[in-house]
């Protein structure tokens, strides 16, 4: 069904988040499993049996949406492949019913720029660890 990860695909999404996030390193199976029941929308990138890349995203389908996790595998980055999975939840109905779409990003601000995001100084990201 949409969103489907096979078992094995669940491995190869830790070892993405492993491999090329600096924010979603030491997560455990059962915590991915949980976050992908969880999450509204979940694109993925595959090359052959290979996962290559990974967007989700959680949405009140009329207010809010946030993207969250978008990954693409380091080798393959700077081809438009991260472009195609922000394009692809933006696309979904769910997500694009929200009136305002939210993301966070440390060091992609020019990536999430050209496709449209603008970073918003009237708010403050407020965060309860």
């Amino acid at each position: 069904g949409p969103g489907f990860i096979p078992s094995k695909g669940l491995k190869q999404l830790h070892v993405l988040f492993n491999q090329n996030t600096t924010w979603a390193k030491n997560r455990t199976l059962d915590e991915i499993k949980k976050m992908l029941a969880n999450s509204n929308v979940i694109i993925t990138l595959w090359n052959k049996t290979n996962l290559i890349g990974f967007g989700r995203a959680t949405t009140d389908q009329v207010y809010r949406a946030v993207l969250w996790d978008i990954v693409i595998s380091k080798d393959l980055q700077r081809v438009g492949l991260g472009k195609i999975i922000v394009e692809e939840l933006l696309k979904d109905k769910k997500i694009n019913s929200a009136e305002k779409i939210y993301l966070m990003t440390t060091d992609s601000k020019d990536f999430y720029k050209q496709l449209g995001f603008k970073v918003n100084i009237n708010q403050f990201l407020m965060v309860l660890n």
